[in-house]
């Protein structure tokens, strides 16, 4: 799971950050609304976690042109303005949920969680590709009706592989979708072990997956 977190509070932000990757979920963190259209334009979000009160104008803004573009991206709207009004004013607007601040990191995981889970149950329950079947909604996989074991990580690239089956993604791409902007302790080069373990894993039965040298990575069906 990826987040998007947009908030200017630095101490609260890095503690939400620090508590949902302990539980395997990357936030990347944008602390004006400037930063979290740069972090949309280069990444898809599983869920948006967005303040009103930003230093360069209001929450509710990003969130208007969110939802004018379509986007159905779950936003859990976290807020020290908590009365009744603000509460209509952020759900009328497109927002799934709203946590008023100070709360707890468990609850706000939780909440997270749930509304990640609503939305996939709006989605496509599995995702085939010959013998291969895909449910994002648990990140699991099975192979000619075999539960395949994945890593967390390995699952995770499987899911951004199958989502785009025949398309070449890019090195820094594959990295993004598994590691924080600032995780600079893993470096891109990871993906190649995840990469060959995953082919390992899908050896033999007509799922493959090609690198083109400077392009990247295609998961697609043999011939």
């Amino acid at each position: 799971m990826r987040i998007l977190m947009v908030e200017d509070a630095g101490d609260l932000a890095e503690g939400v950050v620090a508590h949902l990757a302990r539980s395997g979920i990357v936030c990347d963190l944008a602390p004006t609304l400037e930063d979290a259209r740069d972090c949309r334009a280069v990444q898809r979000y599983d869920a948006m976690i967005l303040d009103i009160n930003l230093p360069d104008g209001s929450g509710l803004a990003l969130l208007r042109e969110v939802r004018a573009e379509a986007d159905r991206v779950p936003v859990l709207m976290l807020t020290a303005l908590s009365s009744v009004e603000d509460r209509i004013a952020a759900l009328d607007q497109g927002a799934d949920d709203y946590l008023g601040k100070p709360f707890d990191q468990r609850e706000l995981e939780a909440r997270l969680r749930a509304l990640v889970r609503r939305e996939a149950d709006r989605k496509e329950e599995t995702i085939t590709l010959g013998p291969l079947s895909y449910a994002p909604r648990d990140r699991s996989a099975r192979l000619d009706g075999a539960q395949l074991d994945l890593t967390r990580r390995e699952a995770a690239l499987l899911d951004m592989l199958i989502r785009h089956a025949g398309q070449y993604l890019s090195k820094a791409r594959l990295y993004d979708s598994l590691y924080g902007f600032e995780d600079a302790d893993v470096g891109v080069n990871a993906i190649e072990l995840y990469i060959a373990r995953l082919r390992k894993k899908v050896a033999g039965s007509g799922v493959s997956i090609t690198t083109q040298r400077g392009v990247g990575y295609r998961i697609g069906l043999d011939g």
